[in-house]
């Protein structure tokens, strides 16, 4: 039988497939050998080139490479991505000591590189000695600890807080604050302060686990008119006549935990605001020594302003900022008993009266 040779033009054989190129190099003028070579060295270079902008581009687009936390370790690059978007993650810090010692605070950030779009988050570890802070925060969304593995806090569109856990000092808590071009959602910044304030409190010595990010999060507060029959949905609170004839607006947090507050305003004075607040988880105050003075019923005085009863066994602290003669006039002591008895039954007090 007669064996078939393969010819150079016949697959399989190597010689074809260099042929080939060689003939496809002379079609292009790469006639010697040190042209093929220059040859070779160009493709090389381009494709060096074209690897080192893709390396360029993910490393300022994306936070590939890290790092993996910021802020000296307390504020995840992960969640700060999925609050702010992706981008490269970094930090610049602002005055003397650490975060976790709430002598300092940083700003966290998310950039695109050299297209910029720089987003920023302000983190701050804050110590809380009266409701003043939480005041004003009616339109916030609220989460428990007890529906949400240990996590405590509120959340807002642009700005979140977060307590720190149980064996860690009451009164301690991280705020997260977006910069104000960027609004990344209740739930996002909320669980970025919850992850932040764990993390400080094992820099603290004071947290072993992290806690949950929260998924069950009250709705918002929404302004409405006041019925002064009823403040601030408080049947048997009732508004003074001497309170003014203005038009008055309300906004009231739809949970009781871990603080309940409602706020009042003027259409023709929004800046001076009347305030209702019940802090009702002791995590969120500094302890207060009640002031050795006639109190209102079970309540005792912890400063002006602040009453603090036993409620179900927790500390609580009523909190009522009136701005003038409704806190100073006649009606005063009857709107604290009013306060203390509609407000302590909202949250399932016992009598305080």
């Amino acid at each position: 039988m007669k064996k078939t040779q393969h010819t150079a033009d016949q697959p399989g054989d190597g010689s074809a497939v260099g042929g080939r190129l060689d003939a496809a190099l002379d079609r292009r003028g790469f006639t010697t050998w040190p042209l093929r070579v220059r040859a070779a060295v160009a493709v090389v270079a381009v494709t060096a080139v074209v690897a080192g902008a893709g390396v360029f581009l993910v490393d300022n687009l994306t936070n590939a490479f890290g790092p993996d936390s910021v802020c000296e370790g307390a504020v995840s690059a992960d969640l700060l991505n999925d609050a702010l978007g992706p981008g490269k993650v970094s930090d610049q810090a602002f005055g003397n000591g650490y975060l976790r010692s709430g002598s300092a605070f940083c700003m966290a950030k998310v950039s695109s590189g050299v297209f910029g779009n720089e987003r920023s988050v302000t983190v701050e570890l804050r110590k809380n000695g009266d409701l003043s802070v939480v005041a004003n925060d009616a339109e916030a969304r609220l989460f428990a600890a007890s529906a949400n593995g240990g996590a405590s806090g509120a959340g807002f569109d642009h700005r979140a807080w977060a307590l720190l856990p149980e064996a860690c000092d009451s009164g301690q808590r991280i705020t997260v604050r977006a910069d104000r071009d960027n609004r990344p959602g209740a739930e996002k910044l909320a669980a970025l302060a919850v992850s932040t304030a764990g993390r400080v409190a094992s820099q603290q010595g004071c947290g072993t686990s992290s806690m949950p990010a929260p998924h069950q999060l009250s709705a918002a507060g929404k302004d409405h008119d006041l019925d002064r029959n009823a403040v601030c949905g408080l049947p048997g609170l009732t508004a003074p006549a001497g309170l003014g004839g203005a038009a008055l607006r309300e906004t009231v947090t739809t949970s009781t935990d871990p603080l309940w507050t409602c706020l009042i305003h003027s259409d023709a004075s929004p800046r001076s605001p009347i305030t209702f607040t019940i802090g009702t988880e002791p995590r969120l105050l500094a302890p207060a020594t009640p002031k050795d003075e006639p109190g209102i019923g079970r309540a005792r005085w912890v400063r002006p302003g602040e009453m603090t009863a036993t409620c179900q066994g927790r500390p609580t602290t009523f909190r009522m900022e009136l701005n003038g003669s409704w806190s100073s006039g006649p009606d005063g002591d009857s709107t604290w008993q009013q306060f203390l008895t509609a407000g302590g039954k909202a949250i399932g007090c016992e009598p305080i009266l």
